[in-house]
């Protein structure tokens, strides 16, 4: 009996050892899956980006930090250091992404836009489709605004580049009113049609109410654009005195 109870507990200890060494290789082949799943930068650095824009939708630059969105994003912060050093990279990156975004919802293919001849511009179509994507990303696309407007390079931005040289050859054609300066012209519509669903509080609105937020705006840009907020037999002075300046030579700088 002494014999058999020695035979039952080795034979015990040799299916716990296997049970064991199973378990172990198990822990590794895991190991290596999940080593696999890391060597994916590309995929890493876009769920950070998604996770970054998602924080900065709701809360903000202000409310931004790697850790955070490293902790938003399922990745250590380690890793996400690795791709973003710092908040203002992250912000960055993420105001390209929307200008990407934009480019296409306005004007659609580059190569098509950049060869497109200025009058042949749908101004309709194109106002309707900036206040439209204003208004669906009213957090994104007023940090988008913010960092054009502060950046020293504004015209590394695709969407601003494509906006104002529109603006700046239409300017030259005999559809334009004469005088116009297209870079002012620029950034007033745009800090208007992004800074409308601010004001809107398009975030709180359902998806019909930003509709009618978005056309209520784009008929008044457009009803500007066509007669503009003065009759300029009204301000005869003002009006004559616009003129001699617009028709005086510039002063070399």
């Amino acid at each position: 009996m002494k014999a058999q109870g020695s035979s039952i507990g080795g034979a015990l200890d040799r299916e716990a050892l296997g049970r064991e060494r199973m378990a172990e290789r198990n822990r590794s082949a895991g190991a290596v899956k999940r080593s696999r799943r890391k060597r994916d930068p590309e995929g890493t650095r876009e769920a950070i980006l998604e996770a970054a824009r998602e924080v900065l939708a709701e809360d903000g630059k202000e409310g931004l930090s790697v850790a955070q969105v490293a902790q938003r994003a399922g990745v250590n912060r380690g890793t996400a250091y690795q791709h973003f050093q710092t908040r203002e990279q992250l912000i960055e990156a993420t105001a390209a992404w929307v200008s990407e975004k934009l480019y296409q919802a306005v004007f659609g293919d580059p190569a098509a836009a950049r060869d497109q001849a200025v009058e042949s511009v749908n101004i309709e179509a194109l106002t309707y489709h900036i206040c439209n994507f204003a208004m669906e990303n009213p957090g994104l696309g007023r940090v988008w605004l913010f960092e054009l407007l502060s950046s020293r390079r504004p015209a590394s931005d695709p969407f601003w580049r494509q906006y104002e040289s529109n603006f700046e050859r239409f300017a030259k054609t005999e559809y334009a009113q004469p005088g116009i300066d297209s870079e002012v012209a620029s950034v007033l519509t745009l800090a208007g049609y992004f800074l409308w669903p601010v004001w809107a509080r398009a975030h709180a609105r359902s998806a019909k109410e930003r509709q009618e937020m978005a056309e209520r705006f784009a008929r008044e840009i457009i009803r500007i654009s066509l007669h503009g907020t003065l009759r300029p037999e009204k301000y005869a002075e003002l009006d004559a005195r616009l003129r001699k300046e617009r028709a005086a030579p510039k002063a070399k700088a």
